[in-house]
């Protein structure tokens, strides 16, 4: 399949207004005890004075001032040297630079995770990941952003950062917009790069995949079960998030059901199921590059059919109940008795 220009974008939704100013916009990584230089961002001639959390720079070692730039030098940074930087001149701020300790990334997964319920024009990620620092047990104090593309992998300037507030359940979410045709091969892989600080600790990392990799839909829905000689047919929909059409884009399903005789969970990838069970449930993914399986939908009880006791009286006395329907064989007995 012939291969098309992918041109990637991000559009991430805030989840609550205001949130874009959570991140610094101005701050620099440090490696442990390493040395960084701060400029001050002014072309004027005249001293500045530089400032430590709205302080004086008294308190810290290891400093110095450069007499012809005004840079701040610190040769060894300590834990208690992170913080606010602010360059003053005259009473007013010029700028101001957050310096950071870099966090080293450990290899353990579930510091963010991306999905896609279909192949459509976006899909979600999740910021998961709260281990312990040295700095805070609190993960109140925690920032983070999200971009797609190189430019977000390589921490340049023009990358598109958005953040995002904290959520109930500890995790911050993020939805990203993107332009891979759901009908062309995929020959490119998207590249998500998370930024997170935590109290004073700076951590990136980047994920790269295709977006097939990453799909799994909505659970599907079932919508009637009939009975047929031998077999119930289950009838099975997909979920109204999937991608249509929906001949193109396939789903295949899974049904997981329990015998009503002995309580016994079995699978079936055929519609086609036994009469006697007591309950069913279904899932699906992709049938093509077999994606990632949905979650299961609920629990549906199966109903049994209500059936009339039968009764014998004399020869041909003989009732059955079909569906609920008497069927009396007394009279073609009858029948066939007078005609003899």
């Amino acid at each position: 399949m012939k291969t098309t220009s992918l041109w990637i974008f991000a559009v991430l939704f805030v989840l609550l207004a205001g949130a874009n100013e959570l991140f610094p916009e101005n701050f620099k990584v440090v490696k442990g005890n390493g040395a960084v230089t701060l400029t001050c961002g002014t072309k004027n001639d005249g001293d500045v004075i530089w400032k430590f959390s709205g302080g004086s720079l008294d308190a810290l070692l290891n400093y110095s001032v450069d007499k012809d730039t005004q840079n701040l030098i610190l040769s060894e940074v300590e834990t208690p040297m992170l913080g606010e930087y602010s360059c003053w001149r005259g009473g007013e701020m010029i700028s101001s630079t957050n310096l950071l300790e870099e966090e080293e990334e450990s290899e353990e997964e579930g510091y963010f995770n991306c999905s896609a319920k279909s192949y459509d024009c976006s899909f979600t990620c999740d910021w998961t990941r709260f281990k312990e620092t040295k700095y805070t047990k609190d993960t109140k104090d925690t920032k983070v952003r999200l971009g797609l593309g190189h430019d977000c992998s390589e921490g340049k300037k023009s990358c598109n950062w958005v953040t995002s507030h904290q959520l109930v359940n500890g995790r911050f979410q993020f939805e990203i917009s993107h332009s891979v045709s759901p009908y062309a091969e995929e020959s490119t892989m998207l590249e998500v790069t998370a930024e997170a600080i935590i109290h004073h600790s700076f951590l990136r990392k980047t994920k790269r995949f295709y977006l097939r990799d990453i799909v799994q839909p909505d659970s599907p829905k079932i919508v009637r079960y009939q009975e047929t000689d031998h077999h119930l047919h289950v009838t099975i929909d997909p979920p109204s998030s999937w991608s249509t059409p929906h001949s193109f884009f396939r789903l295949e399903h899974e049904i997981e059901y329990i015998l009503r005789d002995n309580s016994e969970n079995q699978t079936s990838s055929s519609p086609l199921i036994p009469k006697k069970i007591s309950q069913l449930r279904v899932r699906s993914r992709d049938a093509l590059v077999h994606s990632h399986w949905s979650q299961w939908s609920r629990w549906k009880n199966v109903k049994r059919k209500k059936w009339s006791k039968c009764q014998k009286k004399g020869n041909f006395g003989v009732r059955s109940c079909h569906q609920g329907t008497w069927i009396d064989v007394r009279r073609k007995g009858r029948k066939r008795k007078n005609s003899s």
